[in-house]
């Protein structure tokens, strides 16, 4: 039996709207944390929310900063 070629889940014309999407996301959750930050005073604020928050936005940042690459012809 021939091996089948490794093929990306995701269409490769559709990288570009997956990387600008990802990161539009990723930045509206870090202006979140950065505003939760900026306004919750240090007695309120609550550590959970916060690693989740951040979490959060580094996946979408990561992920969207890798499909930018891969749209821009970095195969990384």
């Amino acid at each position: 039996m021939a091996p089948k070629p490794v093929m990306s889940p995701i269409p490769m014309h559709l990288y570009p709207a997956v990387s600008a999407l990802l990161l539009v996301v990723g930045l509206l959750v870090s202006a979140f944390f950065f505003i939760y930050e900026a306004t919750t005073s240090t007695r309120n604020r609550s550590l959970a929310k916060e690693l989740v928050t951040a979490t959060i936005a580094s996946g979408f940042l990561g992920f969207g900063s890798l499909f930018l690459l891969l749209a821009t012809g970095v195969y990384v």
